[in-house]
Formats: C-alpha cells, sequence, structure tokens
C-alpha cells in the first residue's frame, strides 16, 4: 500500500502563512482538498509536487522523504495542474507522445500507453486533432490522460471540474472514480458536490491551516457543502 505522510509543512511569504504547520498522511484513497480561494491549496499542491519549497517540515513516500528520492518519487506521480499548458497545435497523439518523453517512458511502450489512456479517458477518437480544437471537457479528460500516462501511485488534481458544464462534470467523475483504484488521489477544489461524488474523505483548508480532516458520510445528502460552510463561513 502506498503512504504519503506529509509533517507539519510550513510555507510563510515575509509575515503571512500560506501552510501552516499541515499534517496528514494519505493511504490507497480519494481525497478532497477544499478550500475558498487563498485558503492554501495550490500552496500544498506545489510543495507535493516538488515545485515549492517549504520552509519548514517534511513529505514522506512510503517512509522516504521526498527530498532524498525525489526521481524515484516523481516518477511514481501523476499531476494535473489548474492551469494547465497544453500546446494548442500539438495534436493530441503528439502532445502524449510528448509528455511520454517528459516522464522518462521507454520509447517503445509510449505508444501502447498512449493507446491505453486514449481510451481510458474516451478521446480515442480525438487522437488526430488539435489539442486547441478540443472542447473544455476533453482538455480535462487530456489532462487525465497526461497525467496517469506513467501509471502513477499518485495522482495530484488541481481543480478538476472548473469551468465544466453540469454534463461533463458528471463525465468527469465518473472519470475519476475508475482512475481511482488502487492509488491515491487528491482533488483539490472548491466544490462540495464533487467531493461528496467521488471522495473517501475531506480535508478543509482555510488560511494555510486544517480546519477539519473525516471521512464522508455517504448516506447524507449536502453533508459536504452543510460541513464546508459552518467551518469556513461560520453559517
Amino acid at each position: 500500500m502506498t503512504m504519503l505522510q506529509i509533517n507539519n509543512i510550513t510555507k510563510k511569504y515575509k509575515d503571512t502563512y500560506a501552510v501552516k504547520e499541515v499534517t496528514f498522511s494519505l493511504n490507497n484513497e480519494v481525497v478532497g482538498l477544499m478550500g475558498v480561494n487563498g485558503a492554501g491549496k495550490t500552496t500544498l499542491i506545489k510543495i507535493l509536487t516538488t515545485l515549492l519549497k517549504q520552509n519548514s517540515g517534511e513529505i514522506l513516500y512510503n517512509g522516504e522523504r521526498i527530498d532524498k528520492i525525489e526521481k524515484r518519487y516523481l516518477s511514481e506521480l501523476g499531476y494535473m495542474p489548474q492551469y494547465a499548458c497544453y500546446y494548442d497545435d500539438f495534436t493530441v497523439k503528439e502532445f502524449l507522445s510528448y509528455m511520454g518523453v517528459i516522464k522518462g517512458i521507454d520509447k517503445k511502450a509510449v505508444k501502447e500507453k498512449i493507446d491505453e489512456v486514449l481510451e481510458f479517458t474516451n478521446l480515442t477518437r480525438e487522437v488526430k486533432k488539435k489539442v486547441g480544437a478540443l472542447s473544455g471537457g476533453m482538455r480535462q479528460r487530456l489532462g487525465v490522460a497526461q497525467a496517469i500516462i506513467n501509471d502513477p501511485s499518485i495522482l495530484i488534481l488541481d481543480e478538476p471540474t472548473a469551468g465544466l458544464d453540469p454534463v461533463e462534470r458528471i463525465r468527469f467523475r465518473q472519470l475519476i472514480n475508475s482512475v481511482a483504484q488502487n492509488r491515491i488521489v487528491l482533488i483539490a477544489t472548491h466544490i462540495a458536490e464533487d467531493v461528496e461524488a467521488v471522495a473517501d474523505r475531506v480535508i478543509i483548508l482555510n488560511s494555510g491551516e486544517i480546519l477539519e480532516d473525516t471521512p464522508i458520510d455517504k448516506s447524507q445528502k449536502g453533508y459536504i457543502e452543510e460541513l464546508f460552510m459552518r467551518k469556513v463561513m461560520k453559517v
């Protein structure tokens, strides 16, 4: 079983804490990371993906500090940023081929992996289409395809349904449910309905600190929104 431990992570800019003494652990599960804009979600994700260095604290991947095993850790990581550069002039196939090379996948294995992730994300018919011509929902699915092309044990998605219409949002939730098997999936979002639909657990951040870390009660519709409003909005 994969384990990611986040121990007392703090990131500070001058006198302002973006993340303050954040501690939690992740096993093979889907976790929703919720918070309003500026709560610290993206800062924490950038630290988890090694794009940003924390001021203090440590992250352990299966008991080892990720800064000591960075190359191995990154090979086990899939990341879909909120604002991704998808190279609009590339075809879908060219873009995924490029990402395969970036992630160090063997050239002989890339074609097979591309076919696999295209089928999984229902993009096979778009393989020759320019990325710039894709709909918003297709671009989000392409984001997942590039994130899972290296078959990661940890998948991090930053605001994956932002800007999608209701139908595409439902399709995307179904995709996340499919991709979540036997891996850690961390979804940063402000949309309570998405967390309730796909996650096993929710972590609520506010002003860089954890307000709540709890399993999700699937039997109570609207539970996450109510919890979020109570903890963050004090309603």
